[in-house]
């Protein structure tokens, strides 16, 4: 996690999926993404919907009142389920006003609100500045759920880096992670627990499978290891 990530970098990616949705004709909402379970539609509306929680945060942050992201679990997927099946002009609508109050409310977040603690869904608490860094990994990471053409090879190169050592973090606190070794074609490399398995692949295509469990463009020693599912 980083919390140098600004609201600038947000737009930007929001930008970018929009772009992709832009491009996305009548009945391409209901094909499948890379979610499970989830259509395009699916996540365009989790998208939007995730804009509208994040703000909820914003709000707690600045007034320090409690405001959770959802009333509850129960109505998180009920929104998701409803607003799924929408026209794709709907769709890409909601995506688009959802970011732009997201960024009205951001507006009113000052240095003195960096600290305060909010808490996310599931209870995981954090602090106001990862807010920005929250957001765009949703963004990005759901843009190229929507199998639509754009990838993870498609992100800008720090970002993708970036996100990559974020996933290598996360790993390494999981008590299931395996031990390996990541060698990036750009000469980084990362080591969890003992490394005794070697991958190796573009920052992309590493990033690719750690956050959603994509083989292509990956090289290893010998099977791929298994990724603990929450890591």
């Amino acid at each position: 996690m980083t919390t140098d990530t600004s609201w600038a970098d947000v737009a930007a990616a929001t930008a970018a999926l929009l772009e992709t949705a832009y491009g996305m004709r009548e009945g391409d909402q209901a094909a499948d993404s890379l979610c499970a379970g989830w259509t395009r539609g699916h996540v365009l509306t989790h998208v939007a919907r995730n804009a509208d929680a994040i703000g909820n945060l914003v709000t707690w942050a600045v007034t320090g009142v409690p405001t959770p992201m959802y009333a509850s679990a129960e109505a998180r997927e009920a929104d998701i389920e409803a607003g799924a099946a929408r026209p794709v002009a709907d769709l890409v609508a909601d995506v688009e006003a959802s970011a732009a109050r997201l960024a009205g409310q951001t507006a009113d977040l000052a240095p003195a609100h960096d600290a305060v603690e909010i808490e996310l869904r599931g209870g995981w608490r954090i602090r106001a500045s990862e807010l920005a860094w929250r957001r765009l990994r949703e963004v990005a990471y759901h843009h190229v759920d929507l199998d639509a053409g754009f990838g993870f090879a498609d992100l800008p190169p720090d970002l993708t880096s970036a996100f990559l050592a974020d996933e290598v973090a996360g790993l390494r606190r999981h008590p299931q992670a395996p031990a390996l070794t990541l060698h990036t074609t750009t000469g980084e490399e990362f080591t969890v627990g003992a490394g005794t398995a070697y991958v190796t692949g573009t920052p992309a295509a590493l990033l690719g499978w750690l956050a959603r469990g994509l083989t292509e463009g990956l090289a290893t020693d010998g099977a791929l290891p298994h990724l603990p599912k929450g890591s």
